[in-house]
């Protein structure tokens, strides 16, 4: 553990370097990208640095973490703006599960840091909940304009790949730190990362897992959600062998404006295209990237380890997708579940929203797309549950997070 964190930290101390000095023709920051860094960048180091000093505590406080099984997780993965979250927070409304919440994924990755603010949490109950309903009003103010592309609270389940912030390997990164290779290789993981350090990332990636389980209840089943882990499908395949695995698939020709309009806001923050002017067209080419290795990793995989299911299905009939997701897979629901699953699917039936895009505003055709990634969504396609639309009953484009 002390290799990579030293290791963390002399990448990010390079990221700095770089950027205040790129590499010879490579694009210069502009101002305003220096600015927002050079503030971006201390507070980023000193939040994983509370990370690590957590993870520390643990190998003191709580070592028998380390001896949790991860035994037959579930993996929701797929390309972005596929029905992930939607699909994901159903799912985690199933009492079999547990999965990461977004507070945990952002200030407690530790078991210590969870244990303190779970402490912390059952305090303010008995006061009130001053600080909760403090955090509520705040998260509102501060994240309410997001609902329409990604719907965050502190309290919903969220993709547990922040937990590799610590370790840099969270892709999202590639926003703040568009000229680091290295976060650019996580987002061609199965193809490009060096073995010693995929072995590494993977490693760390399990301890998070046995970390959150022991917090939780090792009986419970994990519930994992991650669209930007479909680079790494194959990765996780090989780690997680009695794994069961569920890919959301939606039309590339309406995957690739959503995600380029989804972190549109975030390109514009940090001003990335300043540093990297090519940044939409690499991103775009990684999105390819998703399908052929989805493609190649669950292709030829069997029926009950992994299920297709496109976002039409999600949209036209919830309930029935659901209920052949865990008939694929051999997974047993309470009549618990499925009540709360008619409510849910009543529920995202009169949900709209008013994210707009489209490929023209990134300099795609439809024909193009389909051109070079037609083929790969069909052959994934092919293999997805089949649900019979209904069109009173289809869902909004909305829920595409």
């Amino acid at each position: 553990m002390l290799r990579l964190f030293f290791a963390t930290q002399a990448r990010i101390l390079a990221l700095a370097v770089r950027l205040l000095f790129p590499r010879r023709g490579a694009g210069r920051a502009s101002p305003k990208r220096l600015a927002v860094m050079l503030a971006f960048i201390p507070v980023f180091a000193l939040v994983q640095l509370i990370h690590w000093v957590g993870f520390l505590l643990d190998e003191i406080l709580f070592p028998a973490y380390r001896r949790v099984d991860v035994r037959e997780p579930i993996f929701v993965l797929g390309v972005p703006r596929s029905g992930t979250t939607h699909l994901h927070r159903v799912l985690a409304a199933d009492e079999q599960y547990t999965t990461f919440s977004t507070w945990e994924c952002f200030f407690a990755l530790s078991v210590t840091a969870r244990r303190f603010w779970l402490a912390v949490g059952r305090l303010d109950a008995k006061v009130g909940a001053p600080l909760s309903r403090l955090l509520r009003w705040a998260e509102g103010k501060l994240l309410g304009g997001m609902a329409d592309v990604h719907s965050m609270s502190l309290w919903d389940a969220e993709e547990d790949y922040f937990a590799l912030m610590p370790v840099l390997a969270c892709f999202i990164l590639v926003l703040p730190f568009a000229h680091s290779d290295f976060v650019w290789r996580m987002g061609t993981f199965d193809r490009d990362m060096p073995e010693a350090e995929r072995r590494r990332i993977m490693d760390f990636y399990y301890r998070a897992l046995q970390r959150h389980l022991y917090v939780h209840g090792p009986d419970k089943r994990l519930l994992s959600k991650n669209a930007a882990f479909a680079p790494l499908a194959q990765a996780l395949a090989e780690r997680f062998q009695d794994a069961r695995f569920v890919i959301c698939l939606r039309e590339p020709a309406n995957t690739i404006p959503s995600q380029l309009s989804s972190i549109e806001s975030g390109i514009d923050f940090f001003d990335a295209l300043s540093q990297a002017p090519d940044l939409r067209a690499r991103l775009t080419e990684q999105l390819a990237f998703y399908y052929r290795n989805l493609g190649q990793a669950f292709g030829a995989a069997s029926e009950n380890r992994c299920v297709c299911v496109t976002m039409s299905a999600l949209k036209s009939d919830l309930a029935s997708t659901i209920e052949q997701i865990y008939g694929q897979l051999g997974l047993d629901s309470t009549a618990q579940f499925k009540a709360r699953l008619a409510l849910r699917e009543a529920e995202s039936r009169g949900y709209s929203s008013s994210h707009s895009y489209s490929l023209e505003q990134y300099g795609l055709s439809r024909e193009e797309v389909e051109r070079r990634l037609g083929d790969l969504y069909a052959k994934l396609s092919a293999r997805a549950i089949a649900v019979e639309e209904t069109p009173k009953r289809r869902q909004p484009e909305a829920l595409a997070s």
